[in-house]
C-alpha cells in the first residue's frame, strides 16, 4: 500500500475498526441519497466492500473519511440510475383528501422510509428530518448529491467536483438549480430543537394516552388547526384537525384500549410504534408514526404501514394481552 500519510495507512489496515467508526454517518448519507433505510444499509455495505478492494490504491491525498464518502456517493448514484424518486403521499402532487373518501393503497410506489435515530450519527439532526429527506427526493440524483455534499457535509465546490468527477463550475450550477427547485416547492432544511421541552413531553404523553383510550376529541385537541396526516402506502393525505379526527374515529379499526404505543426516535423527531389488539387479545404492529411538533401541538404525522419497520427500530414483534401503557401526566 502506498500512502503519503502513514497514519492513514494504519487506519485502513484495521478495517473492522474503520467500518465501525464510519458505519453510522455513512448510513445517514446513503439514507439521504436513497430515502430508504433498507437500501441505505445495503449501500453502506457495498461502500465498504469497494473500499476494502481499493484500499491498496489509496494514496492519502484526502482523509479516509472523505475517501469513503466519495465512494458512498458514487455507489448511491449508480444505485439511483433509472429509479423513480421515493415520495410521501403529499409529494405525489395530489390535493389533500376529505376523510370518508375511498382509501387506496399503492404498493407499486417505492415510498420514502423513516430512519431510526439510533442507527445514524449526524451533527445537524435537521439534515435527516423527514420533510427535508422528502424534499431531497424531488431533485435529480446528481443535484441531490451536490446539495448534500455542499450544504450538509460542508464540502468545498472543488472537493465535490473531485468526488463526482466534474468541474467546479458544474457543481456550483447544480447547487444553484437544486436550491431554486427546493425554493419553488417551498421545501427547506428546517431547524430542529435538540431536546423536547417539558410542555412537548407532556403533549406526547397525552397523545399516547388519547390513542390508548381512542379519545378522538382529545387527539384532535392536540393537533394544530392546519395539521396534516399521511400514511403510506395509502396515496391520500389529509389536512385539518377535524378531517383527521374523522379519519381516526371512523377508519381506524381499533377501539378503546386496543392501540398501545411504544416510543422511539426517527429522523430526529419523536416517533411511536402503534400496535393493534388481535382477536386473541395480544397486540401486533399496526403503524409507525413519525410526529412533527409546532410548539405544544402536533402539526404533521406520517403513519407508515410497514411492519418491517418495527424490527428496524428495535420494537418488539408483539405485546402481551395484559400490556397497559403508563398513564399520562396531567
Amino acid at each position: 500500500m502506498t500512502t503519503t500519510n502513514p497514519a492513514l495507512g494504519s487506519e485502513l489496515d484495521d478495517f473492522p475498526t474503520l467500518t465501525q467508526r464510519y458505519q453510522r454517518e455513512l448510513l445517514a448519507h446513503c439514507y439521504r441519497m436513497s430515502g430508504s433505510v433498507h437500501e441505505a444499509e445495503d449501500l453502506v455495505q457495498e461502500t465498504f466492500l469497494r473500499a476494502w478492494k481499493a484500499s491498496a490504491d489509496f494514496e492519502g491525498r484526502s482523509s479516509v473519511r472523505t475517501w469513503l464518502y466519495r465512494i458512498a456517493t458514487n455507489v448511491c448514484l449508480t444505485n439511483l440510475e433509472g429509479r423513480p424518486r421515493r415520495p410521501l403521499p403529499a409529494g405525489l402532487g395530489t390535493p389533500d383528501a376529505m376523510a370518508g373518501d375511498a382509501l387506496e393503497e399503492n404498493h407499486e410506489i417505492a415510498w420514502l422510509e423513516p430512519v431510526p435515530d439510533a442507527s445514524v450519527v449526524v451533527a445537524e439532526r435537521d439534515s435527516i428530518r423527514l420533510a427535508f429527506v422528502a424534499a431531497l427526493q424531488h431533485l435529480p440524483a446528481r443535484q441531490r448529491a451536490v446539495l448534500i455534499l455542499r450544504d450538509v457535509l460542508r464540502w468545498s465546490a472543488a472537493e465535490v467536483a473531485t468526488a463526482l468527477d466534474t468541474t467546479t463550475a458544474a457543481v456550483n450550477s447544480a447547487l444553484q438549480r437544486a436550491h431554486a427547485q427546493l425554493a419553488d416547492r417551498g421545501l427547506t432544511e428546517d431547524t430542529v430543537e435538540p431536546d423536547l421541552t417539558p410542555e412537548q413531553q407532556r403533549l406526547l404523553e397525552r397523545y399516547v394516552d388519547a390513542f390508548w383510550r381512542k379519545d378522538v376529541d382529545s387527539i384532535v385537541g392536540l393537533l394544530t388547526a392546519e395539521a396534516t396526516w399521511d400514511m403510506p402506502p395509502f396515496t391520500s393525505w389529509f389536512k385539518g384537525r377535524e378531517n383527521i379526527g374523522w379519519l381516526i374515529g371512523n377508519e381506524c379499526p381499533g377501539g378503546p384500549h386496543d392501540m398501545p404505543m411504544l416510543a422511539t426516535q426517527a429522523n430526529g423527531q419523536p416517533a411511536y410504534g402503534l400496535y393493534m389488539r388481535t382477536p386473541g387479545g395480544e397486540f401486533v404492529p399496526f403503524q409507525l408514526q413519525v410526529l412533527e411538533l409546532e410548539g405544544d401541538r402536533v402539526r404533521h404525522v406520517t403513519a407508515f404501514f410497514d411492519p418491517r419497520l418495527f424490527e428496524t427500530f428495535g420494537l418488539p414483534p408483539r405485546l402481551p394481552a395484559d400490556h397497559t401503557p403508563a398513564p399520562a401526566a396531567r
